[in-house]
């Protein structure tokens, strides 16, 4: 049995734990050693790391945490990120005792280089899916975000979203304002509400969800985003200048 934890790190960062049938657990994006070594001094057993991109948000802890475990670091060929054992390219398999086979994910447009892992029941996306939304394009076009995004919106629609931000209030805001009319959206925003109100985390989402809620992922479905033909005063024809567009709004949004 598979077990998902969420270690809340700087203001909005998440650090997902991920334990396998056998006890030991994946550790994702550790930028701050501190929440993970506080899980490993209650008992966290570390077998592998698994690093998406090379933001210091998401690496900072790596050198702490060399002591605590092991097994290996994984992570994208990237020479800004330093500590990594095994270099993970689109396509590989990684085979962690105790869990089921990870897929590696080529997802450019946050970064150059950045990776994502799923086992097809978990994806960890970093900060290229967003529940409700996606990252900004800090080194990647809009041609190779979109191609990403639609990677990741193949697979199975029970899978489960582990992105790495508590970004899914604020994201909903510009969702709403994209897409006014979503009854699918609406439900969602409410549950989010109720477990933000007790301190719960909004996250996981999942990828059939997102398809169902997220503007990122709807740009096949002009008739529906009326915000986004109110704020241009046209509807661009294809969906890539749709997603342009749409990231461009939402960039300068507040």
């Amino acid at each position: 049995m598979t077990v998902l934890q969420a270690l809340p790190a700087f203001e909005d960062n998440y650090i997902w734990c991920y334990r396998g049938s056998e006890g030991a657990s994946i550790v994702v994006d550790p930028g701050d050693a501190g929440p993970v070594l506080g899980a490993v001094a209650n008992g966290l057993r570390i077998e592998a790391i698994f690093i998406t991109h090379h933001h210091n948000d998401h690496i900072g802890g790596l050198s702490a945490l060399r002591g605590t475990f092991t097994g290996a670091v994984f992570g994208p060929e990237e020479d800004r990120i330093p500590g990594i054992d095994c270099i993970a390219s689109n396509g590989d398999v990684l085979q962690i005792p105790g869990f089921q086979p990870f897929h590696v994910l080529a997802v450019p447009g946050h970064t150059r280089s950045h990776i994502a892992y799923t086992d097809r029941d978990v994806l960890f996306s970093g900060d290229t899916l967003f529940s409700l939304g996606c990252g900004r394009l800090f080194e990647g076009s809009p041609e190779q975000m979109l191609a990403s995004l639609d990677r990741l919106a193949e697979l199975p629609d029970d899978t489960l979203l582990c992105c790495t931000h508590e970004y899914t209030l604020s994201n909903a805001r510009f969702a709403a304002a994209v897409e006014p009319i979503n009854p699918d959206r609406d439900r969602l925003l409410e549950d989010i509400q109720a477990r933000r109100l007790h301190g719960r985390p909004s996250l996981p989402s999942r990828i059939g969800i997102e398809k169902a809620c997220n503007p990122f992922l709807r740009t096949d479905f002009p008739e529906s985003l009326s915000g986004l033909k109110q704020y241009l005063g046209f509807m661009p024809e294809s969906r890539l200048a749709r997603f342009t567009a749409l990231r461009a709004w939402k960039d300068q949004f507040r």
